[in-house]
């Protein structure tokens, strides 16, 4: 496939969408599409930390009926999983994408069939699954998309780690805002994700998203139309220090902020090696993270409950097994 093809702008329609796909591209030509501003040119192939070109990879597109009520409905939610990452988790439990890249290259003009298709299918969303990296990709696909009749809300589903441009190229375009906090020591975030300066980066990014879609809304069904839901998923140890995070939540964003809490952690990927996140999480760093939740007064949202992930780390060498898990939620 020929990148310089599908540089061609002159089939969008809208003036305004010509020009946010141009920007999108024109940050890949020394890349600044993540916070690790690689400088790469992606343009012509060349490939930094996340290992992608031009082309997003696409691994898996199906309905998945096993993210939080509110985006699964009775008819599921349209995920599209993106292979590869700017982030290096030692612990992935979809590490045959994110590390190794399984699926194939992908046009935008193929992303745009994938996400009609889903609409086609009967999808409530069509949800990006570790989409920072190929944001400009993406934005192409659903421009594209929405001429001719995409109108489901889209859902960015993201581990945080964005540069505030790339949600300015997604204003208008994302509904749905579901990033993940999964650190409040930047420590931490380097030891155990590669992640620099993750904590200030995450923050802001979420502030930004905050900023754009305003709190969690459903509708009638209770279905997610607009707004923010952060994950956290809690990690041994206190690795992940939710307290400093439910803090910032109610301080910055306040209480009425939609939480995801998440309690299917296991050492899946080099994590099963040995170390402090070689174990699942046991029951009294479960309610701890309950009782962070509680006294933070964050009370809108979902918690997962312990214990019904059903998965083990035999379970990680199965690309398809991991991209359709089902997780157990509860209201509160």
């Amino acid at each position: 496939m020929n990148p310089g093809e599908f540089q061609d702008l002159s089939g969008i329609r809208d003036e305004r969408d010509r020009i946010r796909v141009a920007e999108g591209y024109e940050a890949l030509r020394s890349c600044r599409v993540c916070p690790r501003h690689c400088g790469v040119n992606r343009l012509e192939g060349e490939t930094g930390t996340c290992r992608t070109g031009f082309f997003a990879r696409l691994s898996a597109a199906n309905l998945h009926f096993g993210e939080e009520p509110c985006l699964t409905g009775t008819r599921g939610s349209g995920t599209v999983f993106f292979a590869y990452c700017n982030l290096a988790c030692d612990y992935c439990q979809n590490f045959p994408l994110s590390a190794y890249g399984y699926g194939r290259e992908v046009t935008p003009l193929e992303l745009k069939d994938v996400f009609l298709s889903l609409q086609s299918r009967g999808a409530h969303n069509i949800n990006l699954v570790t989409p920072s990296h190929v944001v400009p990709q993406i934005v192409h696909g659903l421009v594209l998309a929405r001429q001719e009749g995409l109108s489901l809300p889209v859902v960015y589903n993201s581990n945080g780690y964005e540069a505030p441009s790339m949600i300015a190229l997604l204003d208008g375009l994302v509904d749905v805002y579901l990033p993940d906090m999964k650190y409040s020591d930047d420590r931490m975030a380097l030891r155990y994700s590669k992640a620099p300066s993750y904590a200030a980066i995450n923050r802001e990014a979420v502030r930004l998203m905050a900023q754009q879609v305003g709190p969690l809304q459903l509708d009638g069904e209770g279905l997610a139309k607009k707004g923010l839901l952060i994950r956290h998923l809690l990690l041994p140890e206190g690795i992940s220090g939710f307290s400093e995070t439910a803090r910032f939540i109610r301080e910055s964003l306040g209480s009425a902020t939609a939480i995801s809490l998440m309690a299917q952690y296991f050492p899946a990927h080099r994590a099963s090696r040995g170390g402090a996140l070689s174990r699942r999480l046991s029951l009294q760093e479960y309610e701890d993270g309950l009782d962070t939740l509680f006294s933070e007064g964050l009370l809108e949202g979902y918690v997962q409950e312990y214990g019904e992930d059903g998965d083990d780390s035999s379970a990680s060498t199965e690309q398809e097994t991991l991209c359709q898990e089902e997780r157990i939620f509860t209201t509160f």
